[in-house]
């Protein structure tokens, strides 16, 4: 008695190269990306520069002080401090500090001081004072 044997289907050989093609084709694809990132990436310190984007906003009788922070630089700041002064002549009116918690590169936030004075009636500063690397 003859055992019969079952061989395999000539059409999945090309089904199972098809696959194995297109999951190295991908994993290819995203070691590339890594690579790409790895070459690319900048590693100078944090570049952060702060700007009042918009006019001043009076509500309630305070007035608000839009402003984006940006990092250009290459590597994260964190716990990066704003400061925003209001100054006239060279008395200090009055202050306000504000704390972001993480800044990635090429990352921008938004923020606003809020002052009881008008500070289109002094000189007013906003800059960044510190940050720390992660």
């Amino acid at each position: 008695m003859r055992k019969a044997y079952r061989t395999r289907q000539r059409f999945t050989i090309p089904v199972e190269w098809i696959t194995f093609t297109i999951a190295s084709l991908i994993v290819a694809v995203l070691v590339g990306f890594i690579v790409l990132i790895w070459v690319t990436e900048s590693n100078e310190p944090p570049i952060l520069s702060v700007l009042q984007e918009s006019e001043v906003r009076v509500a309630g009788g305070e007035f608000y002080v839009p402003f984006t922070i940006k990092n250009t630089g290459g590597t994260t700041a964190e716990s990066v401090q704003v400061i925003g002064e209001l100054r006239r002549g060279d008395e200090l009116i009055e202050s306000g500090e504000q704390q972001i918690d993480f800044l990635s590169s090429g990352e921008q936030e938004e923020g606003a001081f809020i002052f009881s004075r008008d500070p289109r009636q002094g000189e007013l500063t906003l800059r960044v004072a510190s940050y720390k690397l992660p």
